[in-house]
């Protein structure tokens, strides 16, 4: 287990400490595991974490720790793991979509349903008939219920705006969500759908590029930029204009990528230093080659295959192939209403291939590398004390129980939540 470097003495003072901690369990190293050391946990039996100021102070076996701290929290003879960080969620959005779902569990084909009015363009329409402070207070209610199933770090994409202005409504929801949650969130400016006429794309594309891009990175409306890559989104040829513009303007690059088709749009984010590309589940063996020789981070939403019935990403190929996978919800009202990221871990053991160790590495450090971040995702001395106690002895309740919930508490920045 790692720790401060020598046994704490008498003189190391704490905050907090949690102790009898049944297995303390966290991925092995910094920074974004792949292959094989995916499967690398660190587990001590019988531990301790001390806590100041937010940060883990010290961690190691309960009977190694000689220091003093303000307030004890007895874990109950429970394991301990680290707050799960979600890299991929559309959180805010008005309206939902409880006719579509109804329709294709008909057997309604989605074209048909888009061409009613329903699917993305019902969400468009619906956030936008919204205000800040209706698009506010449900996304603040989503993300609650998302923190009390163990999610500590959130990632939160505009995309449901269509028009500039309607962009800057999302991502000022986000920026006051910020406030609103203990769990840190990350904004992402997402280009989802570009306008059907061709004249009106390319005026859309170089007002993106000359004045939107620089407004997000001047104005701090989010530290990154998506684009949906597909056959009825945009191009690789497009999106590169706008990763290319955002990554000129200091912002982290990603892309929403082969989710029905490998069109080269992984390739394209790839070659232009994407932190991250999602989705994946029509990657083939080019796509996996690709991904597994650079330092993107592959990220699958397992709740996609389950609720739309897509095949799953390929999670055993890529790590296999020495990628480094990390696994998000895609929270949002169309394709994967899921909010527990405890569920999306799961699920990618059982339709994406991953062993339940690889499982919470994606769920944790890979997942915040897939955002950039260096100080959540680990417990170890000097990481913000995002921690979970679960209901069980065993961290393996995590990956396995369904329908229940398996997390008993929750600290942010080492406070718990209520």
């Amino acid at each position: 287990m790692p720790a401060s470097g020598a046994a704490p003495n008498a003189a190391m003072n704490a905050e907090l400490l949690l102790t009898n901690v049944a297995q303390l369990v966290t991925p092995s190293g910094g920074g974004a595991r792949r292959g094989p050391a995916m499967r690398a946990l660190e587990i001590t039996p019988d531990a301790a974490i001390a806590i100041a100021a937010g940060r883990i102070v010290w961690c190691g076996p309960r009977a190694e720790w000689l220091g003093s701290a303000a307030r004890t929290i007895d874990a109950g003879g429970r394991a301990v793991v680290p707050g799960l960080v979600d890299p991929h969620t559309h959180l805010v959005w008005g309206g939902d979509r409880f006719a579509d779902f109804e329709a294709r569990a008909s057997g309604v084909p989605y074209e048909t349903i888009l061409a009613g009015g329903g699917g993305i363009r019902h969400t468009v329409t619906a956030t936008n008939a919204s205000s800040e402070g209706m698009l506010l207070s449900s996304a603040t209610a989503r993300a609650m219920r998302m923190m009390a199933s163990g999610t500590t770090t959130i990632e939160v994409k505009s995309g449901y705006g269509e028009s500039w202005d309607g962009e800057c409504r999302e991502l000022h929801v986000i920026q006051a969500l910020r406030s609103a949650i203990a769990a840190r969130v990350h904004a992402t400016m997402l280009f989802h759908l570009p306008p059907r006429d061709p004249a009106a794309r390319t005026e859309y594309l170089e007002r993106a590029v000359a004045e939107w891009i620089p407004a997000i990175a001047r104005d701090r409306l989010a530290t990154a930029v998506d684009v949906f890559i597909e056959r009825e989104a945009f191009q690789p040829d497009d999106a590169s204009q706008l990763l290319r513009a955002a990554r000129q303007h200091g912002l982290a690059i990603k892309a929403h990528v082969d989710q029905f088709a490998a069109i080269g749009g992984l390739e394209a984010a790839i070659d232009l230093g994407a932190l991250s590309v999602d989705h994946l589940e029509a990657s083939g063996e080019h796509q996996i080659a690709a991904l597994s020789a650079s330092s993107t981070i592959g990220v699958i939403l397992p709740g996609v295959t389950l609720h739309l019935g897509l095949p799953a990403a390929p999670g055993r190929a890529l790590i296999d192939a020495g990628a480094a996978v990390a696994i998000g919800t895609d929270c949002n009202p169309g394709s994967s209403p899921v909010f527990s990221m405890c569920l999306a871990l799961a699920l990618a053991v059982r339709l994406n291939g991953l062993s339940p160790a690889e499982a919470l590495t994606a769920a944790t450090v890979n997942a915040a590398s897939a955002l950039g971040q260096s100080d959540v995702g680990r417990i170890a001395p000097g990481m913000r004390a995002d921690l979970l106690v679960l209901r069980s002895a065993d961290w393996r309740d995590l990956p396995y129980t369904l329908g229940a919930d398996v997390v008993d508490r929750v600290f942010i920045a080492g406070t718990e939540l209520s």
